[in-house]
């Protein structure tokens, strides 16, 4: 049978004296992919292949900015209805290929139902007209207010608070925002620019990526704002947005990038995108977040004097660290989330040992003695508690950072430096601009290493204790008592 004649069939189609009458649908629901973390995001039946994000901002970063969200997808199963993650905003309109579709809310769903159903294989192309609400606590993640307009931090759910979307990392598509903002002020998005266009008192920008992207990462800065250019290693174009009054504050930080960059292409090898940046906004936030080709800093972290010099920096390099991993290599589910903060607090550590003397061994001791407390309070590594239903940042535990990072210093010592540098360069490069999943980092490792590392990473990624650590017989993890705090750091 067709697939229309199954859905035919299975809509329960009568006839009656007005006509073809369709039974109705169960009420609308909210879906998921089963992501053990969060088992309501990202949405089944399709796969997205691009967005394009239009906003206009209304000059005021306390009103809803007006936008049209249009998502180009294969679909995968035969929908009878299509669930987009999306909330905090108001509908006006939906198209499915053109033509106009009924939609729902349900939870944090939108429910779209098509004038007919899609059908596995097919693309479609789901427009919606939309608001986008930069209104509400901070900490909620979405749009972040600034001193001067906006700027985004959507990690790890929150992507669906400014437009709609399939709001998981499994999914990365490529992007296309067109930003329109009164004169006087900068738009800045993610990959690289693509055309400014006036139009009287307003000007749109537009920006594409060449590399696929998670929602989670996209990033849009608005602000009186100044674009500062500079080349990087083999000519890559690196652009850094700061607030226009604080340009020279800046440039003693912002100089630092082409070095960053050099260190960790010798670590893992070439840099995996277009472009990179440093988006200074002035907010408070307590963190720093890598959004893609564009991390999102506080102002504070350059301003305040208070902070050594190695702290800032080598937190500049733990944001840059991400590109390549959890960016370009991105978590198959929000329980890899330790292959990317391990890896970023890693480089981290290793930056500071290697340009400030700030010594890896010792940092790596203190995470012992505290590890066994880390893993009482949120969980192992590889097996994260989920974070509290009304503060969804709790995931962003020690134990996924420095936690993480003493799991590669004890691979390190278990496979030796030669073999742990072969096994990161070749992560990067294998699963580049996909996604990847904490077995596939254990499986890599014991070919790398040309042996069976299972038995090692069971422990060191899923014990309730933390096990020995190779070479240091004497280390000891002191008995859990207080957990810590989350280090300032995305």
């Amino acid at each position: 049978m067709p697939p229309r004649a199954r859905w035919l069939r299975s809509a329960g189609l009568i006839a009656s004296s007005a006509g073809l009458v369709a039974a109705a649908l169960p009420a609308p629901a909210p879906l998921g992919i089963g992501d053990p973390l969060f088992p309501h995001l990202g949405n089944p039946g399709y796969d997205v292949l691009a967005y394009t994000l239009d906003v206009a901002y209304p000059g005021v970063n306390t009103k809803p900015l007006s936008a049209v969200t249009r998502i180009d997808a294969l679909v995968t199963d035969d929908l009878e209805r299509i669930n987009l993650d999306f909330t905090h905003g108001e509908v006006s309109a939906v198209t499915v290929d053109g033509r106009p579709a009924a939609y729902a809310s349900s939870g944090e769903d939108l429910v779209i139902t098509p004038a007919a159903p899609v059908e596995a294989g097919e693309p479609v192309r789901i427009t919606v007209t939309h608001t986008s609400d930069p209104s509400g606590p901070a900490d909620t993640g979405g749009w972040v207010r600034t001193g001067d307009g906006l700027a985004m931090a959507n990690q790890a759910d929150a992507a669906h608070r400014v437009f709609p979307s399939n709001d998981h990392p499994a999914d990365k598509a490529y992007f296309t925002f067109r930003i329109t903002v009164p004169d006087g002020l900068t738009a800045v998005a993610n990959g690289l620019p693509a055309g400014r266009v006036r139009h009287g008192s307003t000007t749109t920008w537009t920006y594409r990526t060449r590399h696929p992207m998670a929602t989670e990462l996209a990033q849009i800065s608005i602000g009186r704002s100044t674009v500062v250019h500079r080349a990087g290693p083999h000519g890559l174009p690196l652009r850094d947005v700061v607030p226009t009054a604080d340009r020279e504050l800046l440039e003693p930080w912002l100089r630092r990038t082409p070095a960053h960059m050099e260190w960790m292409e010798r670590q893992v090898g070439p840099y995996p995108f277009e472009t990179y940046g440093v988006l200074v906004a002035d907010a408070t936030t307590g963190f720093e977040l890598e959004t893609q080709t564009l991390s999102l800093f506080e102002r504070r972290l350059f301003a305040d004097r208070a902070l050594p010099e190695w702290y800032v920096d080598s937190i500049m390099v733990h944001e840059l660290a991400h590109q390549w991993f959890g960016n370009s290599v991105s978590p198959r589910s929000w329980s890899d989330l330790w292959l990317n903060e391990g890896h970023a607090s890693w480089y981290e550590a290793l930056y500071a040992d290697e340009t400030a003397g700030r010594s890896l061994e010792r940092r790596m001791r203190a995470a012992y003695a505290a590890s066994d407390g880390w893993r009482a309070a949120g969980g192992p590594p590889a097996a994260p508690e989920p974070p509290s239903p009304d503060h969804k940042i709790s995931l962003f535990r020690p134990v996924v950072y420095d936690g993480s990072s003493l799991v590669l210093y004890a691979l390190r010592q278990e496979i030796g430096a030669d073999a742990f540098q072969r096994l990161e360069r070749a992560w990067v490069a294998r699963y580049r601009n996909g996604n990847a999943a904490t077995a596939d980092f254990v499986a890599l490792a014991g070919r790398t290493a040309g042996r069976d590392l299972t038995g090692f990473f069971r422990g060191w990624l899923y014990g309730e204790k933390t096990p020995p650590m190779p070479g240091h017989p004497d280390w000891r993890s002191n008995p859990p008592r207080d957990a810590g705090s989350a280090p300032e750091r995305g």
